[in-house]
């Protein structure tokens, strides 16, 4: 079944219902952005050289625009190929020369850089600017919807490229499908009264998180702002009575620490969707306090779509325990999931492993890259690179991804777990914990502190004996850096690739 049916279906049976809104801004109907899709479509394919199984890329900020591009990719049976909007030109440029992209369609604050970037990409037809007349020209014929196998591709979802060049990850119809209603299983029987409100990066889980919102004729909500502001958000939810929406560690910090938020119609909130990067205790106490059983924590990863584990809701009120706070949560519906050692064997319940996932809903494997997706799948399963561990009722905690792993003196630190502990100073908003090449130890641990603003900075010595009494003696930090942000891609994870690279450039190692 071709993606594009979730929409036309909707269509169908709730033509009238608000599709898109822009703020408080009815953009479209769900009939009329059926019918939108259909138009451009047809525009897509009356291009010279663009034919089935083409892939068209969207380097676009959130716009009305980027749904109806979505399901005009699949209705016309081409592959959608979303890129992070704030990559480098030459980041972009290596992606649309790595998939072969045939179009291009870009968002004014990108336009400029990405027809640069794009000149010496032979394969590349034509860039369109969404929001001048050129991109409306498009529409006006008709096509019928191009029939899809469940094994043709629909999406490549590129990784961050934070350890190298990034990877497109193949993620077909199929895959997708049994995303969209996989969250139906586990999350909420969404219905046309529902709203999604897009403060994270439709390129990313948000854009994905959207098909099951079509296919159950919900309303999308796009901020004006673009994206998240804390005040913008509180007020949307006030008119929106049945409210849903994504929300980073950051993110989610930022809106409890918002003014706004304590006016806020907590009630209009059916879920705050957490995931994209570790969530700390303190943060779930705090979401739990402030929006009670509203908020889930989740794990997914663009080779297993924003399905891998979730915290069902309603267990948060039934536990105290810290580990419980922060877990990830119980195996998707559909999905298997274990630990296992570096020879692929299963390990004990409570110890730590690389976690791995079986499912229809894993990618197809990496585009282009037959060694990387071998690595990937190996034996069936796919190895997503992270460390974790699972208890005795299935219920996953992540420590790290496998890169993060700190190694002093040949023993295990985690970063996560140090990062806990500094959090608990009242002084600090923010901490990343990173390795250090030590000539002596082979690793040392460095933590990024961020202070929260208006408040003195914490002491090098609160500091210090906040992880002497909580840890043991060789997993305190041998060096504080202060800094007032982090490096963070566009889901809000931290790009902790680049707090070790800064390290390198500094110079020199720990003796």
């Amino acid at each position: 079944m071709n993606l594009a049916t979730l929409l036309h279906n909707a269509a169908r049976s709730f033509g009238d219902r608000p599709a898109i809104a822009f703020g408080d801004e009815l953009k479209h109907t769900y009939a009329e952005m059926q019918s939108r899709v259909v138009q451009l479509a047809a525009g897509l394919r009356s291009i010279s050289g663009v034919g089935a199984g083409d892939r068209v890329a969207l380097v676009m900020s959130n716009r009305v625009e980027y749904l109806e591009l979505l399901f005009a990719i699949w209705h016309a049976g081409l592959v959608a190929v979303p890129i992070n909007a704030k990559l480098h030109a030459r980041e972009v440029a290596f992606i649309l020369g790595d998939c072969d992209v045939k179009l291009c369609f870009v968002t004014e604050d990108r336009a400029e850089a990405v027809s640069l970037a794009v000149a010496d990409i032979q394969s590349v037809k034509r860039v369109v600017c969404v929001g001048r007349p050129e991109y409306e020209d498009l529409l006006g014929g008709s096509i019928s919807q191009a029939h899809a196998d469940r094994d043709d591709l629909a999406w490549i979802f590129y990784t961050s490229g934070t350890t190298g060049r990034p990877k497109g990850a193949m993620l077909t119809h199929q895959n997708l499908q049994l995303m969209a209603w996989s969250y139906l299983c586990d999350f909420d029987l969404i219905t046309e009264q529902d709203s999604l409100i897009h403060v994270g990066p439709q390129s990313h889980a948000a854009g994905l998180l959207a098909l099951t919102h079509v296919a159950k004729a919900s309303r999308h909500v796009l901020p004006v702002s673009g994206g998240f502001e804390p005040s913008e958000l509180t007020t949307l939810i006030d008119d929106h009575p049945v409210s849903t929406f994504f929300a980073s560690p950051t993110m989610l910090r930022r809106l409890l620490d918002s003014p706004s938020t304590a006016r806020c119609r907590v009630d209009h909130i059916r879920t705050i969707l957490c995931g994209a990067a570790p969530v700390y205790v303190q943060d779930v106490r705090r979401a739990l306090a402030a929006f009670g059983p509203r908020f889930s924590n989740g794990y997914g990863q663009g080779e297993c779509p924003c399905t891998i584990t979730q915290m069902p809701k309603h267990l948060y009120a039934v536990t105290e325990d810290e580990a419980r706070l922060v877990s990830v949560g119980i195996a998707r519906t559909g999905v298997e999931v274990r630990v296992v050692d570096s020879q692929d064997n299963e390990v004990p319940v409570g110890e730590i492993g690389e976690i791995a996932v079986r499912s229809d809903i894993v990618m197809r494997g990496y585009w282009n890259q037959p060694d990387a997706t071998a690595r990937a799948l190996a034996n069936g399963w796919l190895h997503t690179g992270d460390l974790g561990a699972m208890d005795r009722e299935g219920f996953f905690s992540l420590k790290d991804r496998s890169k993060d792993l700190i190694i002093s003196g040949g023993s295990n630190i985690y970063p996560r777990e140090v990062e806990e502990v500094l959090l608990t100073d009242p002084a600090v908003i923010e901490v990343a914990v990173v390795g250090r090449r030590d000539e002596q130890w082979g690793e040392s641990v460095v933590a990024f502190v961020v202070s929260r603003p208006g408040q003195q900075p914490p002491s090098v010595e609160n500091l210090d004996r906040l992880c002497l009494d909580n840890l043991a003696r060789f997993k305190r930090p041998k060096q504080y850096i202060f800094v007032s942000e982090l490096p963070r891609n566009q889901t809000g994870k931290v790009l902790k690739a680049e707090l070790r690279q800064q390290l390198e450039v500094a110079g020199g190692t720990d003796a």
